[in-house]
């Protein structure tokens, strides 16, 4: 078992910057005082809640960050064996990515009835009566939220002290990484006007800022240890740092507008902590990029920026117990409520061009991928290689039918809509995986990407290669899964009141839209996927494939036709759109789209993969061509032998 360096870094910048990020949360708790509950119509909770809301909030996200900063280090910035083991660094950071994590996953428990308190304005000795707390459980999202967060935060600690190989530690920083989420998605962006923006904003400003925390504290310490590779891991933190800086300022100023009026900046409490999270960040983007290329004593400055990174999480946890003034406008819509807008009439052609809604996870992720995607191909044409228009076509394709689908008019309405959400669905699922997979995107990504070098952290070409070949990939892109998935997503989601929850939040909105893209590729890659999938099958077993959806997704659409109940009726009865009364009506044009629309995309798929068989077949009779003419000629030469031998 490798060991971890004796040397330990000297504690002063996490000492001075945990003391100031203490001193501000307490600072804006003082300041706030009742005007947290009081607004709200709630009573005050008492000192003990108000104050410690605030500080065991402020202990759990910065364990929540050491431990996902060290894991990522462990993984992405140290050395593996070849044996796939972790190094003595990576040993040392993942030990303390496991400490970390038990003291995430203690705040995390105390957060739950501290919670509970504070959400009803109660004191802790009345929430914490049995019958008081588990109905209070039941009631509210947030105490919900962390005892999710307390589960992964476990499993995480507890991993942790197992792992002694790259793998593993990958898939506990990925997994560290969600845990940060739930407490994120049902706080403040998740209310009034605006959330869909807001609930988004947060989810990318709290991974950005949980990774760059926790791996500038992974830095400092690997530095001031004397570890291994401290130029590369300088090299690759400056990378890191100035994408994370980039995600925090454009998600923080979509949060920011969302929650209040720029009239209010600076002056309410809300608006002067925003100030100041805006005048940190530009401090950290300067300050930060000049003191990373001063040669000297990297440690002592990486601390310096580490101080000023523990004040702005300081003035984070102010901001989360104080009201933005948006969560008190009375002035919201239903639709504004639930949706987070206001849909303006009904749906119409028009309406699906000009309304526009950008989709901050979805659209951000497809615009990264295709330039990404072009960059590979530029990459490869620079050196001389070849690639397929066709392919790159198809993937930017893929991309601007996703994009399409969630940020233009069709994903605007398809929150309130059942059959523009059936449409959506079916062109999430069924249309731009398709296109997605021909574009080939894991084999331009090989061509394209440098190999790490033996000896070297691994870069993006071994992470993509450990995600092929994972053990849950293999498993979820086996043929028969990957169709059950498939099929079973329609009847589990709609004919079940997973439908109507996932509809009432737009995380779970958000969530379902990923999942309807990730199923389609997963079942088309193994169909027509361009990729080499972990277990391939021959044209006669993908054409089985593609005929055995066909019937089920058929049947969807007549049984949704068909049915006489309305699906998560009490959720469009709560949207009350004047014009959208007649549920029934628009749940038969729902299930006739799914019919319709299901049925055209694997027609397109049925092609697709008879022109790949022809194509496979004449590339073998090519190849048996080539054989036999070799054959025929080394006869030829030999009887040639045997003739001058005469």
């Amino acid at each position: 078992m490798p060991e971890p360096s004796s040397q330990r870094p000297q504690p002063g910048p996490w000492v001075a910057g945990l003391s100031i990020a203490v001193l501000v949360t307490a600072a804006v708790v003082a300041i706030v005082g009742d005007g947290a509950h009081t607004p709200l119509g709630l009573s005050d909770p008492g000192t003990a809640v108000r104050f410690g809301t605030g500080l065991v909030r402020l202990v759990a996200d910065g364990a929540a960050a050491i431990c996902l900063g060290a894991l990522v280090f462990a993984a992405l910035f140290t050395s593996p064996r070849e044996s796939g083991g972790i190094a003595p660094d990576g040993f040392a950071a993942v030990r303390a990515g496991g400490s970390a994590a038990w003291v995430w996953a203690a705040a995390a428990a105390a957060m739950v009835p501290f919670e509970m308190a504070d959400a009803t304005g109660q004191p802790l000795s009345r929430v914490l009566a049995p019958e008081a707390f588990t109905g209070l459980l039941g009631a509210l999202y947030e105490p919900k939220a962390w005892l999710i967060t307390l589960l992964v935060a476990v499993f995480v600690a507890t991993s942790a002290r197992m792992t002694l190989r790259w793998r593993p530690t990958l898939g506990l920083a990925v997994l560290a990484a969600f845990g940060l989420l739930p407490p994120a998605v049902v706080g403040h962006s998740a209310s009034n006007g605006g959330h869909d923006f807001a609930t988004n904003a947060i989810v990318l400003h709290v991974v950005a800022a949980a990774l760059w925390l926790g791996v500038l504290v992974a830095v400092t310490a690997h530095l001031r240890r004397g570890g291994a590779h401290q130029e590369r891991v300088l090299a690759r933190y400056r990378a890191l740092a100035g994408v994370c800086w980039v995600v925090l300022a454009a998600s923080g100023l979509v949060d920011a507008l969302v929650l209040m009026p720029l009239g209010d900046l600076g002056r309410t409490v809300f608006g002067t902590l925003v100030l100041a999270k805006v005048v940190l960040l530009l401090v950290l983007g300067g300050s930060g990029a000049w003191l990373r290329r001063r040669a000297t004593a990297p440690a002592a400055l990486l601390g310096a920026e580490l101080v000023i990174m523990l004040v702005s999480v300081g003035v984070s946890m102010g901001m989360a117990h104080t009201p933005p003034p948006n969560l008190l406008d009375r002035t919201a819509s239903t639709s504004e409520v639930v949706l987070g807008y206001d849909l303006p009439g009904p749906p119409s052609l028009l309406g699906f061009l000009t309304t526009w809604r950008f989709d901050l996870i979805l659209g951000t992720a497809v615009v990264v991928l295709a330039a990404l995607y072009l960059a590979g191909v530029r990459r490869l044409r620079r050196r001389g290689d070849a690639w397929p228009a066709g392919r790159t076509a198809a993937w930017l394709c893929g991309c601007a039918t996703v994009l399409v689908a969630t940020s233009s008019g069709l994903g605007v309405y398809s929150s309130g809509v059942f059959s523009v959400h059936m449409l959506v669905h079916m062109v999430l699922n069924m249309l731009a995986p398709v296109l997605l997979v021909l574009g080939g995107p894991i084999t331009l990504a090989l061509r394209a990407l440098p190999p790490a070098g033996k000896g070297n952290p691994y870069g993006a070409r071994e992470v993509l290669l450990t995600a092929v070949h994972s053990p849950p990939a293999r498993f979820l892109a086996h043929p028969a899964i990957a169709t059950v998935l498939f099929v079973s997503s329609f009847y589990a989601l709609y004919f079940t009141p997973l439908f109507e929850s996932a509809m009432s939040e737009h995380w779970a909105h958000e969530l379902m839209n990923v999942h309807f893209v990730l199923i389609g590729y997963l079942y088309y890659w193994t169909v027509i996927g361009v990729d080499p999938a972990p277990k391939p099958l021959p044209h006669l077993a993908r054409l089985g494939m593609v005929f055995a959806v066909m019937p089920f997704h058929a049947f969807f659409g007549v049984i949704v036709m068909s049915m006489d109940a309305v699906i998560a009726e009490n959720f469009y009865r709560t949207l009350d759109l004047p014009w959208a009364q007649d549920l029934l009506a628009d749940q038969f044009l729902g299930g006739g789209i799914a019919w319709a629309a299901g049925e055209a995309p694997l027609v397109v798929v049925l092609i697709a993969l008879l022109t790949q068989w022809y194509r496979h077949d004449m590339r073998a009779a090519r190849r048996a061509d080539r054989s036999g003419d070799e054959e025929l000629a080394a006869y030829n030469t030999m009887l040639a032998k045997l003739a001058d031998r005469r």
